[in-house]
């Protein structure tokens, strides 16, 4: 990894002109440091990050636009524009967006260890993906997706 260099990335810009698909959500890379990676995401209305795990990062969402659900640890929080969602690396959490809208945020984790990797690995998977390889890619890259409620033995 290359050192910062100080300056103004403009909001239209990313790193190298990189725009990833990410199950949907485009991702803009801002800045890369083996210390802190930070990318801008619009989820469009109905999409979401599932619950799962940065066992060794810690993540951060400023909310630019619109308005998210958030399960952290399973409590149920909203999170709207100005406010800083902290997500301690451990604790599980998921990302929602339940609007009519797109959400827009700013992402941030660090340290960066391979998350910049899995989001090309990623990249233009489309709808059809098959969740277990993205559960796999994705464990091979530090983030530990978590079974849906009912296949961890809950009942409702």
């Amino acid at each position: 990894m290359t050192e910062m260099e100080a300056g103004i990335v403009k909001s239209q810009d990313s790193m190298d002109a990189i725009r990833w698909n990410i199950l949907g959500q485009i991702y803009v890379p801002k800045q890369l440091t083996e210390d802190c990676f930070s990318w801008h995401a619009t989820l469009p209305p109905g999409t979401f990050v599932p619950p799962h795990i940065h066992p060794e990062q810690d993540e951060f969402l400023y909310i630019l636009e619109g308005k998210f659900d958030i399960l952290l640890d399973g409590l149920e929080m909203i999170a709207e524009p100005g406010d800083l969602v902290k997500l301690p690396r451990g604790i599980p959490h998921g990302i929602f967006n339940k609007t009519p809208s797109a959400v827009k945020t700013l992402f941030w984790v660090t340290p960066s260890l391979r998350l910049y990797d899995l989001f090309w690995a990623l990249n233009n998977l489309g709808p059809d993906a098959n969740p277990a390889d993205v559960v796999a890619v994705s464990a091979a890259h530090a983030i530990d997706f978590l079974p849906p409620p009912d296949e961890e033995g809950d009942s409702a």
